[in-house]
Order: C-alpha cells, then sequence, then structure tokens
C-alpha cells in the first residue's frame, strides 16, 4: 500500500554532487588560480572551514577562512540557482504520483534556500505539499524526526508512506521507524551499494519503468 511519498533531494531528486565533487576547483577558478588534480577528494572529507584552511595554506590565498567559506557558498548557491539538474526520469515518477493522487513532500539535510530555488526553476516544486529541513527540525537524518513530521503534513502512516533516499544511514532511519523505504542509486554512496541494497525495499538504480515499481510498492 503507498499513500504518501518523502523525497530526499540531493541524489535523489537533484544530480547535485558534482557541485561537491569540484567545489574548490570552482571557487579557485573564479579567482584565476588552476586547482590541483585530484583537489575533489582531498576536500570532500574535509568540514568547509578545514576545506578554507586548506587552500589559504596550499594555494597561498590572501583571504580570511571567513571569506573563503562565504565564496564556496556563493558557489554552492549558484549552482543550485541555475545549473543543478532534475535526476533522469524524475519528472515522470513525480508526474505519475501526481495523477494517481499521492501525496508528496520533502525530506531534506540540505539547505532549504539551496532546494527551493532549484525546485522552482526546474519547475518541479509545485508537486511537494511541504519542505522539511533537518535544521529547522534540529535533529539529523540519524533520528527520525524529520520523517515523522513530513508524514503528519500529508496525514500518512509510516507503514504507507515510502521514503526515497539514497543514503545508507537515512534509508536505515526511516526502516527503523516503520516506513517503506526505497533506495535510489548515487554515485556518492557507491562504497554502500551493497548494504543500500539489502536495506532498502525497493532499489532503484535509475529511475524509470514506473509501473514496475507501482505494482511492487502495492503488494
Amino acid at each position: 500500500m503507498i499513500r504518501g511519498v518523502i523525497f530526499d533531494v540531493d541524489g535523489v531528486l537533484l544530480n547535485s554532487m558534482p557541485v561537491w565533487e569540484n567545489l574548490g576547483e570552482l571557487y579557485l577558478n573564479r579567482l584565476g588560480v588552476e586547482a590541483e588534480k585530484g583537489l575533489g577528494d582531498i576536500l570532500f572529507t574535509m568540514s568547509l572551514e578545514e576545506g578554507a584552511d586548506y587552500l589559504i595554506s596550499h594555494y597561498r590565498l590572501d583571504k580570511t577562512p571567513e571569506e573563503i567559506i562565504k565564496g564556496l557558498n556563493r558557489e554552492v548557491q549558484d549552482f543550485y540557482e541555475n545549473r543543478v539538474p532534475l535526476k533522469e526520469g524524475v519528472r515522470q515518477y513525480l508526474q505519475e504520483f501526481r495523477e494517481k493522487q499521492i501525496p508528496m513532500v520533502i525530506a531534506t539535510s540540505g539547505d532549504r534556500k539551496n532546494a527551493e530555488a532549484a525546485l522552482k526553476r526546474l519547475k518541479v516544486f509545485s508537486y511537494f505539499q511541504g519542505v522539511f529541513t533537518c535544521s529547522e527540525i534540529g535533529s539529523s537524518k540519524s533520528q527520525p524526526d524529520i520523517y515523522y513530521a513530513a508524514a503528519l503534513q500529508i496525514d500518512t502512516e509510516p507503514s504507507e508512506t515510502w521514503v526515497f533516499e539514497d543514503a545508507l544511514h537515512a534509508l536505515q532511519t526511516a526502516k527503523r521507524a516503520g516506513f517503506r523505504t526505497v533506495g535510489v542509486y548515487d554515485k556518492a554512496s557507491d562504497r554502500d551499494l551493497a548494504h543500500i541494497w539489502n536495506t532498502a525495499d525497493i532499489y532503484l538504480p535509475e529511475f524509470k519503468d514506473f509501473n514496475i515499481f507501482w505494482k511492487r510498492a502495492s503488494v
């Protein structure tokens, strides 16, 4: 039974991985500085503060950490507002759910402003009945609070609400809380692929064959 759907944003609705992989390079390019090969891998495991310190010391930038962080955030904002694409097939799924009168809501650990800007530009924001963020809820996706709040918004029980996530810890949280889960492939979660496959009730390598998904979810 499927009466409601909760969607994550990054890695599920949006193909946003490129900005996080290439954030340092994008920022340096704007300054006219050539980035080293593999900079994205170096910065990926760092916090923004650690990344800013690395850029200052390694590239001898005459900037404060605060200025660097502000610049990095501008790059992210620009990407969401102007360039981030929908994942292929997402629009069809949203249209199908709407036609079947299944309410949809967003639960993201990302920034509300960036998510809304991207989804409005891509003309899919109107599909959703609400947006919930971890920062506004006050807990990460290691806790089920955001999923409970989202389900309350669309007035569905966890057992009849399907959560689309690409990250293993989020899928595990939703499943423990009684939600049905859909694991969505994203390159950022490659290292957890086997665990995601085994955790999710349904695994989607890509958004296609909605009718096959619907039949499986409706059992």
